[in-house]
């Protein structure tokens, strides 16, 4: 079952209190920040983020198996491993971005 954990949107500027993603090229705020629970991002040229996620953002969700839930989906991006506790995909499902977030 997913649960929602946040939504990812597109900033043509380096929002306040972004920190910046080298591995991603990528500036991003901290969702558990927002009250609406909001990422905001603003890509680099060169990113290796697939450009569904870079022209339209994501909204993201934690599942308590990733395998599983990639099983026959449309996978952009991943899995990657961020850090021992969360590994993450994206998939596109009814023409958007989709985050995956498995958290141990």
């Amino acid at each position: 079952m997913r649960t929602f954990n946040h939504v990812g949107l597109i900033t043509d500027t380096i929002p306040e209190g972004a920190v910046y993603n080298e591995g991603l090229s990528v500036w991003l705020t901290d969702f558990n920040q927002s009250p609406n629970r909001i990422e905001f991002l603003k890509f680099e040229a060169g990113s290796c983020m697939p450009e569904l996620v870079q022209k339209q953002g994501h909204i993201a969700y934690t599942v308590p198996s990733l395998e599983a839930e990639l099983k026959d989906k449309n996978i952009l991006f991943g899995p990657a491993v961020c850090d021992e506790h969360l590994t993450i995909a994206f998939i596109e499902e009814e023409g958007i971005a989709i985050e995956l977030m498995e958290i141990k």
